[in-house]
């Protein structure tokens, strides 16, 4: 059975940082494309940032590049979303993702984590 599991979501003021982190198990971890994304109240579920299997390669939405760094450690089976510079916009539900491919697209990924709050004040 997989798992995705987030954690380090929380209330912080505009300008702070967060990490969040989601846990896998149940799959190779290695094998798969990761990607976190994000669905904020009355919105749709949207791209933020993906890995590839090994993690020489990332791709960020407009939103996120300069902000938000993905990376991945493949020996603890965890995915890792640096935030820094947090904007109230970025308020949303995150989720990891686990994919057979490296892409954007959200009808792509195979295997989703529950969701992590974040609420940035401002």
């Amino acid at each position: 059975q997989v798992q995705l599991v987030e954690s380090g979501g929380g209330l912080v003021q505009a300008g702070d940082s967060l990490r969040l982190s989601c846990a896998a198990s149940g799959l190779t971890f290695s094998n798969w494309a990761m990607g976190w994304f994000r669905q904020a109240p009355g919105k749709e579920r949207e791209f933020v940032a993906a890995i590839n299997w090994s993690g020489d390669d990332t791709n960020y939405a407009d939103s996120a590049k300069g902000r938000f760094t993905i990376s991945r450690d493949n020996a603890k089976n965890t995915v890792y979303l640096q935030m820094n510079s947090l904007k109230p916009e970025d308020t949303a539900v995150y989720y990891c993702a686990a994919g057979s491919r490296f892409t954007i697209r959200t009808m792509a990924y195979h295997y989703w984590g529950q969701g992590t709050q974040v609420t940035v004040s401002s």
